[in-house]
Parts: C-alpha cells; sequence; structure tokens
C-alpha cells in the first residue's frame, strides 16, 4: 500500500537548501521496541558526493524537519564536502517524507504506532545496509539529530570513526519534556486536531517552538518590544511554509520525550554507563544557554564520552546556534571541520 497521498508534502526550496534528487527505499513492516511495527515502511533520503567514497557520513534530522536541516554543512570547502564524502541524509521516522502519521495508508493519523528514537536508528541502519554501507567516517546530527547520533554510538559502537552531535542530549531532561508537553497541549486544542485544517492554536505551537523554545532571552535584547509581534508573525508564517504536519510533529515529539541511551539493551537504565561504551571520537556543541534541550546534558555526556571534545560556543542564539539562521555559523562549521579533519588523520 505504501505512502498514500500526503497530507504535507515537502516544502520549496528554500535559500541555502541543496536541491538533490528525493529518494525512497521501501522495507516492508519495520518491528519497533514496542512489539508493534510500522506497516509499508518507506524511508526517504538524499545523497551527495561520489558513492565510491571509502568517507560515508549519515546525516541526522532534527525534530519537525527533512533532509535539508543540516544543508548548510555541506560542500565545497564546508566540513561535510562531496568532492571528499560520500553523504547520506537519512529522514526520520515521522517526518512526513519517511512514513509517518500523515502519510501512511496503512495507519493513518492517530493509528499510527507510537515510535522510538532507536527505532529511527533501526531503520536508518536497514537503509546503510541495503545500499551496501558498512562502515562510517562519522554520524552528524542537531537537537533530535544529534540524539540519534549519540544513540548509534551507544547501539552501534563499532561502525563509525567519529561522531557529530550539535545541541543534544543523551537522556531527555523534564525540562525537554515540559517544552513538548505545552506545545502538544496547545495543538491538541485546536479544532482541526488531529487531520487538520489547523487555525490559531497552530499558530501559538509555531511561536511556542520557534520564537521561545528556539532562542533565549539575550538573542532578543536588540529588539524593540513593538517589534516583537512582526518577529511573532515571520515565525508563524516561516511555520505555515517550511514547517511539519501538526501530528507528525506530535509523533516525533513523544520519541523525543521518551529518550535515554541508558535504556538501551543491555544498560537497565544506566545512562553514564551507556555513554561509557561510546568508542567514536565524538564533537558536543553546544550555545551558552538552551531554552530546549539543557546544556548540562551534553556537559555530563562529554565529561562520560571517553574520547569527547566539548565546544560550548559564548553564543546568544540558543538552540538555534545549530542552524543555518545561526550568527555564530562561520564557528559551528570551523569547529565541525577541524574535528573531522582530526579523526581522518
Amino acid at each position: 500500500m505504501g505512502l498514500r497521498k500526503p497530507r504535507w508534502s515537502h516544502p520549496e526550496p528554500q535559500p541555502g537548501w541543496i536541491d538533490r534528487p528525493h529518494q525512497t527505499l521501501k522495507l516492508g513492516e519495520l518491528p519497533l521496541e514496542s512489539g508493534e511495527v510500522i506497516r509499508d515502511f518507506e524511508i526517504s533520503y538524499v545523497t551527495h558526493g561520489k558513492r565510491s567514497s571509502d568517507e560515508v557520513v549519515l546525516v541526522l534530522t532534527a525534530i519537525g524537519s527533512t533532509h535539508h536541516r543540516l544543508d548548510f554543512l555541506i560542500g565545497p570547502g564546508r566540513p561535510l564536502d562531496p568532492d571528499r564524502h560520500f553523504v547520506i541524509c537519512a529522514d526520520a521516522i515521522g517526518n512526513g517524507l519517511t512514513t509517518s502519521p500523515s502519510n501512511s495508508s496503512s495507519q493513518p493519523d492517530l493509528s499510527f504506532p507510537r515510535f522510538t528514537i532507536r527505532d529511527m536508528v533501526a531503520s536508518q541502519r536497514r537503509l546503510l545496509e541495503a545500499l551496501g554501507v558498512r562502515q562510517l567516517a562519522s554520524v552528524v546530527g542537531a537537537s533530535m539529530g544529534g540524539m540519534q547520533a549519540l544513540q548509534w554510538g551507544v547501539s552501534d559502537p563499532d561502525r563509525m570513526r567519529s561522531i557529530v552531535a550539535l545541541v543534544p542530549m543523551a537522556r531527555t531532561r523534564p525540562w525537554s519534556v515540559a517544552m513538548n508537553e505545552v506545545a502538544r497541549r496547545i495543538l491538541m486544542a485546536d479544532p482541526g486536531f488531529p487531520c487538520g485544517p489547523y487555525g490559531a492554536a497552530f499558530e501559538a505551537w509555531a511561536a511556542l517552538t520557534r520564537v521561545i523554545t528556539n532562542r533565549e532571552p539575550r538573542a532578543l535584547a536588540g529588539m524593540s518590544a513593538g517589534a516583537i509581534p512582526g518577529l511573532v508573525d515571520q515565525a508563524v508564517a516561516t511555520a505555515r511554509r517550511i514547517g511539519s504536519d501538526p501530528l507528525d510533529w506530535i509523533y516525533q515529539s513523544w520519541a523525543y520525550d521518551a529518550h535515554d541511551i541508558g535504556t538501551t539493551l543491555g544498560f537497565n537504565g544506566d545512562t553514564a554507563a551507556a555513554l561509557l561504551t561510546i568508542k567514536a571520537a565524538t564533537l558536543l556543541l553546544v550555545p551558552r544557554l538552551d531554552l530546549y534541550n539543557p546544556v548540562d546534558d551534553a556537559v555530563e555526556a562529554a565529561a562520560l564520552i571517553p574520547n569527547a571534545t566539548l565546544v560550548r560556543l559564548e553564543s546568544d542564539a540558543g538552540h538555534a546556534v545549530a542552524a543555518d539562521t545561526s550568527p555564530q555559523l562561520a564557528d559551528v562549521r570551523m569547529a565541525i571541520g577541524e574535528f573531522l579533519t582530526r579523526q581522518a588523520g
């Protein structure tokens, strides 16, 4: 049955996005940690560079985002250079391109089973197997993508040489769960829930996730009070233009909330013990303050991962320090580029 005519579709290309052919791989049933399965599962992905390269990099998506999330790292002279790397950008379960509540014919909308970040990793492992990729130079992700990258390091520690995790968490903190819970309640109060169309609640959700969660107070320090409504209007317009399907976002947020690498099989909930097993050289990059993923988590993870480098930028951007709009974009690219060059030897 595969993908039904989706309620949400890939947005029009935005400035800075790299237009590459979209590819999908049909995997049949995808077993989940819960014991349920996603039926007629298809994973969406794009590639950059030559398949013959031994330097294969897996790039992972953040909550509510697509394979374009880290396009700012890809290109000639950038950390992920298609002349040197074969880059695979995999869309996570529930992002509207890979099988999701919004596009599943077999399990549409609220009949879709809940999934976890480890289920995302399992789907990506099957993608790599189908592509014949055994070893990775690096696994790279920001926010939920960084959480997946750390999970890769625990689930398959011999698979990759390095990990780049931007604004990540190894274990989702209660503050992050609170942010997601408030956002979900806003969306679920909309008369259009769960299938849309969404009205004012969508606007409130977009304002919360794009203006508050994604920034920190100093990011707005230079603005006048009168300019804030315009900023919110812009955030809402952006969400309507390129934002994810709200129900897809809700499902990914449930996976976000439940995440803890310590609950990986064999660790009995011991997050520290799981972090100690990561063999790959790991870069963790965070801002001064993050109102979505508390910085303390990455700082603690860096102290436990045997070969970790922590980069803490003196940035006012908050969680968005790892976005293409970051004022510290040059610093982010430099830190990642230097790290990957060291690991390449």
